[in-house]
């Protein structure tokens, strides 16, 4: 055999082995790009990029109605302030905690302008002369002092107290959420939670989630719940989780970790306040020093020399430097209280 042909035989073999490996390549790219096609044709990949489409549109809608949830809560918010405004004596009797009937309450509140009255009718105040004008009329003083005891007195002592009950609100609420978040990540329902925190938390917490666990319980709804929880407590704390539970009932999600953000947040509200605190008691300090500087410079100017001071309480014109002393002292005070006072 010539070496030619056994060149000819070396080289078609070569290409046939060649060829062969091409094949076994593109058989596979082949076979893909058919399984494809056949997967077009029964219509698999329409599903796959519908499925997408779809969990695409969920998310937008999803989205939507968070925002509309939102537009929503703020609405209510405010109507909850306008509502919650403690305006007349109920609404300030429940946020007071006091569970007092409306004619008990002005029953006490007759009484004790009676009681001042008395003490004006028997201290046998003679009145004051204010640039002519005589107030010399004890019957007139002893009603000024039936209104003051009547409509003043009452309301400053339960303004008061709903003063205090709210900032103990505030100081024990992050420790309430903190036990539903516990609660909640062990497996508990919300609503247990909330009747854990009414059964082992002090006044006035328990009996505020005593209160909310009840109505959840006799079926009035969440919203409605803490629409009357915001009612008897209206602070900005108990809006803010309103606000969570809301959303999270309506749009879902991790009610722990929000839950416990917002404790956080509060914490960090709570911290604030009483830094601002801290920065403002020089000046709270020295407005207390210099509104009662002139009531101590008087009492010891009547230990020493009584008939020197006592010229203001028994001429025309002392009245008159009383009154003007009260304008001014007041006006000061009420500037002062407003250069000292932080709304957080």
């Amino acid at each position: 055999m010539s070496s030619t042909l056994i060149i000819l035989i070396v080289a078609a073999l070569a290409f046939l082995a060649i060829v062969g490996v091409g094949f076994t390549f593109t058989s596979g790219k082949d076979d893909a790009a058919k399984k494809r096609a056949r997967e077009i044709g029964t219509g698999r990949v329409v599903q796959v990029s519908k499925s997408a489409g779809k969990a695409a549109d969920d998310a937008v809608r999803r989205r939507a109605k968070t925002q509309e949830m939102l537009e929503s809560l703020r609405k209510q918010d405010k109507e909850r302030r306008k509502s919650t405004a403690a305006h007349d004596i109920g609404s300030k009797l429940t946020q007071a905690g006091l569970e007092l009937p409306l004619p008990m309450f002005w029953i006490i509140s007759i009484v004790a302008g009676a009681v001042c009255a008395g003490v004006v009718w028997i201290s046998g105040a003679e009145g004051l002369v204010i640039n002519g004008i005589s107030l010399k009329s004890r019957p007139v003083l002893c009603a000024a002092a039936f209104f003051a005891g009547t409509f003043g007195l009452p309301q400053f002592i339960l303004n008061t107290m709903i003063k205090g009950r709210h900032k103990k609100m505030i100081n024990q609420f992050a420790d309430a959420l903190d036990v539903i978040v516990r609660g909640v990540k062990t497996g508990l329902p919300l609503g247990e939670c909330i009747r854990i925190i009414g059964r082992e938390s002090p006044e006035p917490l328990r009996k505020e989630f005593l209160t909310f666990a009840d109505n959840l319980s006799m079926g009035s709804g969440l919203d409605r719940a803490l629409g009357a929880l915001y009612k008897r407590m209206p602070l900005q704390e108990v809006n803010f989780f309103a606000i969570v539970l809301m959303i999270q009932s309506k749009a879902g999600g991790n009610l722990s970790e929000a839950l416990g953000n917002l404790s956080t947040v509060i914490r960090s509200r709570k911290m604030m306040r009483e830094k601002v605190k801290a920065l403002s008691s020089e000046a709270k300090a020295s407005a207390y020093i210099i509104g009662s500087l002139p009531f101590a410079v008087a009492v010891m100017v009547y230990l020493t020399t009584p008939d020197y001071i006592m010229e203001l309480f028994r001429t025309e014109t002392g009245h008159v430097i009383l009154a003007l002393a009260a304008a001014m002292m007041g006006t000061g005070i009420m500037v002062m209280r407003n250069m000292i006072n932080f709304d957080m």
